[in-house]
């Protein structure tokens, strides 16, 4: 039994540990203040959208440089212009990592949630990002249609099809608005994986860790029906990422015999 609490003991970080991650964390996060700092009157002072993206592009990569969060990129040569890409959702970082990963002309397709948080909004606002209504089905309904018509004129879209992220590893349930937007637009679908993120940044953890990360992206997938473009993507994805696949576990759950009472 002794060996048992002595074991329970040396798992638990020790003081100087968690001052460590605890300092860490701190730079992590003014690093990351200090980017939307700076970004900021750059660019409301830059005229060009094409140039706020780039500037937000190297900034982003930059911060993660400096956290310590080491990025590698792979399969970037898949990505057709224009199309639609399609990543999974594991942490609040993976914006970051998709803005210093994919080329500059991609649009960022964001909760209209983010549109009212301070400093983050106007960033978003500024690099051309398309907020979509999840709860108002009439709001959805007209942002699903402004979508259609970016990516009828050929703008290149970014989507986190999940629409959230869970404390639970796997991936959730697609929303069909990127494969609707991408199959009307006559658009390849191109699943683009996210490795790393959770542990760097964890749901449920407000200090973020150091460590790598990696983004891939898979084989395009030629327009066609929208619910067959979802589950090509998706199935790319699990398989890419070797997660479980939480969507089919609630459809279980909720399909099981209840209990008699």
């Amino acid at each position: 039994m002794a060996d048992t609490g002595q074991s329970a003991a040396s798992a638990r970080p020790s003081l100087f540990e968690g001052a460590l991650r605890l300092a860490y964390g701190i730079y992590a996060w003014s690093l990351l203040a200090l980017f939307a700092l700076v970004a900021l009157p750059v660019l409301l002072l830059t005229p060009s959208l094409a140039r706020r993206r780039a500037l937000v592009h190297t900034l982003a990569g930059g911060v993660l440089r400096l956290a310590g969060m080491r990025m590698q990129v792979r399969g970037l040569q898949r990505l057709e212009a224009p199309c639609v890409a399609v990543a999974n959702h594991a942490s609040y970082l993976d914006g970051v990592v998709l803005a210093a990963a994919l080329p500059p002309h991609f649009s960022f397709v964001i909760k209209r949630e983010m549109a009212s948080v301070p400093l983050a909004g106007t960033l978003l606002r500024r690099i051309g990002a398309e907020f979509v209504e999840r709860r108002d089905r009439h709001g959805g309904a007209r942002d699903a249609r402004r979508l259609l018509r970016t990516a009828a004129g050929g703008q290149a879209l970014a989507f986190f099809p999940e629409g959230t992220f869970s404390a639970e590893v796997g991936l959730l349930q697609f929303h069909i608005g990127a494969f609707a937007a991408a199959a009307r637009a006559g658009l390849a679908v191109v699943p683009v994986v996210i490795r790393g993120t959770r542990a760097c940044l964890p749901p449920d953890h407000l200090l973020p860790h150091p460590g790598p990360i990696g983004v891939e992206v898979l084989a395009p997938l030629p327009a066609g029906d929208p619910a067959a473009l979802r589950d090509g993507a998706r199935a790319a994805l699990l398989a890419a990422l070797g997660e479980p696949d939480l969507a089919a576990r609630a459809s279980a759950a909720d399909h099981a015999p209840k209990p008699a009472t």
